[in-house]
């Protein structure tokens, strides 16, 4: 049973109004709450939401957050982006008053099981296909959290009988209390976000409050095959692995071709490796959490081995945009740090033109140097990380500065030859000079969109 929260009549602030603190105020007024929400933008740059919250009954603050807002509140619920140590969130905690995530609060009204998937890299990825996979079974299935909608969002879709597939970031997770779900998953860890979290160690330790309110009847699905992941071990959950390299005593594992889930000494063949039609390692990886995660949510191995084999994948995640004179064009603007940036490298042969850069996010991009000695024929860095990015690679593949992606990509077109491939894979933010990561995947699947039209014109002019 879930503790709830009774908002009626509660003073609730909501600190930031992008997508989720929109959601979080309107819910929270429909549920009877005094509802505040600040955020640092001024009101010109917010857009009709503005209208929407006032209508419903919010009050706004604008243009900053004044300290007087985070005081005589009941509640405070802080969006993603809000780092956790902004001052007056500070001494509100002090002052005793509750600092929520939004998860914490969707999850006391969500009915149903949820399952929430986390990890350094490959999150929405696993996410899409474990909803894939339940959708597949006829399992009632809701999907949201870090992509698509906010987790409050499907509170009012939710029945009992319903299993909510989450994706949760750390920044998510840095202001929880008793957010417990059912079935949790942590895909892997490596060095991200050092641009808010202090350390390494700080943001593995918020990756793991995933796991410090489960019960022993909770399971915790975790990447046998990871260092990082297997010296954090939870508590309390009933805990399942998965591996490509070894078998597992419990949980998802290869055995030659074969993908078997292990259970109380029971072996159940789920799928193949050979039917995975996602590119890379990591990929089998990501196959192998959902695997196991699907199995403990309910799905029958017939819909596991289906569902894997019907997945296509997820927009800006190694995806295939187009061919233009024998030269493949792939576009993983989701790769927003080193290590997504290296296992999407790690997944083509090459050789490789890849276009790195954007906002840095304070890891060093050494760790692309062999990957890119290997296979990479040029390197053409955008954005504002592109000094330190051709520093950290030296002279492992020559570094051209392009400044802009559409420069980047007129490049990439001029120098690629037949066989190669073109991979954005940024390894940083894309803050610098786009909205998020899908706006900057949209705009080179539209850059390469030109480039394969113009490339066409010349032979449909000798046509007519």
């Amino acid at each position: 049973m879930r503790p709830g929260f009774d908002l009626a009549g509660k003073r609730v602030l909501v600190v930031g109004l992008a997508r989720t603190g929109a959601a979080v105020s309107l819910f929270a007024e429909g549920y009877g709450a005094a509802v505040t929400a600040t955020d640092e933008k001024p009101e010109s740059a917010l857009g009709e939401m503005v209208a929407r919250l006032r209508a419903a009954g919010v009050k706004l603050e604008l243009g900053g957050h004044p300290a007087s807002a985070f005081f005589e509140q009941d509640l405070i619920v802080v969006s993603p982006g809000v780092p956790a140590n902004l001052p007056p969130l500070v001494l509100a905690q002090v002052g005793g008053i509750p600092v929520w995530s939004e998860v914490e609060l969707a999850w006391r009204f969500l009915r149903g099981k949820l399952v929430a998937i986390t990890g350094s890299n490959g999150k929405t990825t696993t996410t899409s296909l474990v909803a894939h996979i339940l959708e597949t079974a006829g399992i009632p299935m809701l999907v949201g959290g870090n992509i698509g909608a906010p987790l409050i969002s499907l509170v009012e879709s939710s029945t009992d009988s319903t299993v909510t597939v989450a994706e949760i970031s750390s920044f998510q997770l840095e202001a929880i209390q008793a957010f417990r779900p059912e079935i949790g998953v942590l895909l892997n860890l490596t060095p991200d976000h050092l641009d808010r979290h202090a350390s390494f160690e700080e943001y593995a330790a918020v990756k793991m409050r995933l796991f410090e309110n489960q019960l022993d009847r909770d399971f915790a699905i975790l990447n046998a095959d990871d260092p990082e992941v297997t010296k954090r071990m939870p508590s309390r959950s009933h805990v399942f692995w998965f591996s490509r390299q070894k078998r597992v005593a419990e949980g998802a594992f290869l055995l030659d071709d074969q993908i078997i889930f292990r259970n109380e000494g029971s072996e159940t063949a789920v799928g193949r490796r050979s039917e995975i039609p996602l590119r890379g390692e990591h990929n089998v990886e990501n196959v192998l959490a959902a695997c196991a995660t699907a199995f403990l949510a309910g799905a029958p191995p017939a819909a596991i081995s289906s569902g894997v084999k019907s997945f296509r994948g997820v927009e800006h995640r190694l995806e295939f945009v187009g061919e233009i004179g024998g030269v493949g064009f792939y576009n993983d603007s989701k790769a927003t740090n080193v290590d997504a940036a290296l296992k999407a490298i790690e997944a083509f042969p090459g050789p490789l033109v890849v276009i790195l850069g954007g906002k840095d996010k304070g890891s060093p991009y050494t760790p692309l140097q062999e990957a890119l000695r290997a296979r990479g024929r040029v390197a053409l860095l955008i954005g504002e990380a592109a000094e330190k990015i051709a520093a950290d690679l030296g002279d492992a593949v020559p570094c051209v500065p392009a400044g802009t992606l559409e420069r980047a990509v007129q490049l990439a077109s001029d120098r690629a030859r037949p066989g190669d491939v073109v991979l954005l894979a940024p390894a940083c933010s894309s803050f610098d000079q786009f909205e998020n990561y899908e706006h900057r995947g949209r705009a080179f699947k539209q850059l390469v969109a030109q480039i394969e039209k113009r490339s066409a014109a010349p032979a449909s002019a000798q046509k007519g």
